[in-house]
């Protein structure tokens, strides 16, 4: 869906055209523009042929219904994937941000896809859109927005921001910005860049490891992003926000999970201020490669974390059974 040849279309239009347009395609949920009976029949059909809103997908539901994975076909035959979770008291949806990664991190199926290339604001509204049309059915809504499916956000910035501006808009889906999470490996620019944005979205850094050598032997991004310079700009991110940060920390067994790197890890987080951070621990999905650290490893780091008095979370693992879980989108691979 092309936003922008909306604009196009309706700029001899009124002005309110276009606030109309745009109500039918985030509030009504269109699915063919023929439902916009408020428009002309003959804009109507203009509409339809020069910006129409099918969306090429198929999805795959997990067993528990909790998790609906939406893979994407593009105009140009790439694909991406998203996934819708749902939890008791809120819908939220992972987007991706690019077709493939650059980054090459070893515990990340997308990773190992190569990168194609980054999307468009419209292909990462696209894929709320699924979402927001399938609870639609249920008299459901999406609630919040998480940019953690496929790519580094952080390197499609200019891009990321604009579908993030659609999605907080109350013209377009009207979520409050501190209900939108952004997740980078660790680019610094980024970092720096979003600290001096307007809009109050949340950041997250995937961490993973207390040390650079460990870091480095599963995200090769940590040569250019050294564990010093990513706390250096999450450091100066705070100062200017005043905005919590989440670290996100895969258990991988016998990998990052000792007890020292939790110890580490606690040291490392000491020089921010306390409240405002936290660690999510995130149990390693299968991709191959790694296992998953056990229970009792898990429940051992976190209670050395919690000693340490840093505040610490466990992730709930949505998706495994329809490969939608963190780590696993790889374009329907």
């Amino acid at each position: 869906m092309n936003l922008y040849s909306l604009e196009k279309i309706l700029a001899d239009e009124p002005a309110f055209r276009l606030k109309q347009a745009r109500e039918a395609v985030f509030s009504k949920l269109i699915e063919n523009w023929d439902e916009a009976t408020n428009l002309s029949a003959a804009l109507r059909g203009k509409l339809n042929e020069e910006c129409p809103l099918k969306i090429d997908f198929k999805k795959f539901i997990s067993d528990d219904g909790a998790t609906i994975k939406f893979l994407i076909t593009l105009t140009d035959d790439f694909k991406i994937e998203s996934v819708l979770m749902r939890h008791e008291e809120r819908n939220t949806v992972c987007v991706s941000s690019e077709v493939g990664c650059p980054l090459a991190c070893a515990f990340c199926a997308t990773g190992k896809m190569g990168f194609k290339r980054n999307l468009l604001p419209g292909e990462i509204i696209e894929q709320v859109l699924c979402s927001a049309r399938f609870l639609k059915k249920e008299k459901q809504k999406v609630d919040s927005v998480v940019f953690m499916g496929m790519g580094e956000p952080f390197l499609n910035y200019e891009n990321v921001l604009s579908a993030i501006k659609i999605l907080n808009d109350k013209d377009g889906f009207g979520i409050g910005a501190r209900h939108i999470s952004i997740s980078t490996a660790g680019v610094v620019e980024g970092i720096r860049k979003l600290a001096k944005e307007s809009m109050q979205v949340n950041l997250a850094i995937s961490l993973h490891a207390p040390n650079d050598k460990l870091r480095n032997e599963i995200m090769p991004v940590g040569k250019k992003y050294s564990i010093k310079k990513i706390m250096s700009a999450v450091g100066e991110y705070l100062e200017a926000t005043d905005r919590k940060v989440m670290f996100e920390y895969l258990m991988i067994k016998n990998f990052n999970d000792k007890p020292e790197y939790a110890r580490e890890l606690a040291a490392l987080l000491a020089e921010l201020p306390r409240n405002l951070y936290f660690v999510n621990l995130i149990l390693y999905n299968p991709t191959g490669g790694f296992e998953p650290s056990k229970k009792e490893a898990v429940q051992k780091f976190k209670e050395i974390l919690q000693r340490a008095h840093v505040s610490v979370t466990e992730r709930y693992r949505f998706g495994r059974g329809v490969k939608g879980a963190c780590g696993q989108l790889a374009g329907g691979k």
